[in-house]
């Protein structure tokens, strides 16, 4: 039985809605609510399984209807968006979560993404971006808005040579050698294409690295795996030891 904030569409309705990406919208704001079920509404693609009004209601629609995605807002009455998150990793939930923020709760941008969320998103994002960060989520890649980038890079590197750093560099010490050249190239901000050609192997075999590497680390998604190179202070260091793209690419993380 869901607690009184939530809302779900009926068990049959969600099966008939199948083929769909199903997202679920998580904020104590209705009329933020309202605006984002009738932005991703709009798209055929996807489907609006449910919605909750705070982080405990969150928490219950999505273990109830199964979202591929989650719509998370941060700042939510009794269990936040962060502990939401950090709540269904804990379960081994599979719906992939963006954080919903505005500027002022930019400081909480790395705590989520360790936290398990996939992507981080401002509320003022475009719609039509919006719908694609969705989309791009439940494929299993990562996204975040340009300007949560920046805020995510200051944030590691106000962290640098703290224990955080060691513990990634301990973590990361577990890979074989390929493995860790495949997370370097995570946390530089390369998609699956991009770090098979740079490593000379088949996109596949990029997959499966990743798969291990996850597994090894105890981690979700990408995203995670990114961060844990950028705290371990490895992700700046470029294969080419050049300039160019690569340079300026290197440290982002947004896919």
């Amino acid at each position: 039985m869901m607690t009184e904030g939530a809302s779900a569409l009926p068990a049959r309705a969600v099966q008939e809605e199948r083929g769909r990406v199903g997202v679920v919208i998580v904020d104590d704001d209705p009329l933020v609510r309202a605006g984002l079920r009738m932005i991703l509404g709009a798209d055929k693609r996807l489907t609006i399984l449910g919605e909750a009004a705070d982080g405990q209601a969150g928490v219950e629609m999505v273990v109830a209807t199964g979202p591929e995605v989650v719509l998370m807002d941060i700042r939510m009455p009794r269990m936040d968006g962060l502990a939401a998150t950090r709540h269904l990793a804990e379960l081994g939930n599979a719906a992939r979560i963006i954080v919903l923020t505005t500027f002022d709760a930019d400081d909480m941008v790395a705590s989520a993404l360790r936290a398990g969320a996939s992507g981080f998103l401002l509320k003022d994002t475009d719609p039509a971006e919006l719908v694609r960060a969705v989309r791009v989520v439940a494929r299993g890649e990562p996204m975040l808005s340009p300007s949560v980038t920046a805020q995510l890079m200051a944030t590691v590197a106000r962290d640098e040579g703290s224990q955080r750093s060691a513990t990634a560099i301990a973590s990361l010490g577990g890979l074989t050698e390929r493995e860790h050249e495949v997370a370097v190239a995570l946390g530089r901000g390369l998609s699956n294409a991009e770090i098979a050609a740079d490593l000379y192997m088949s996109v596949a075999t990029v997959k499966a690295h990743v798969g291990r590497i996850l597994a090894k680390l105890g981690m979700q998604n990408r995203t995670q795996i990114a961060i844990c190179v950028h705290d371990a202070g490895l992700a700046c260091r470029d294969r080419s030891g050049g300039g160019g793209m690569s340079s300026l690419r290197c440290g982002m993380l947004s896919w």
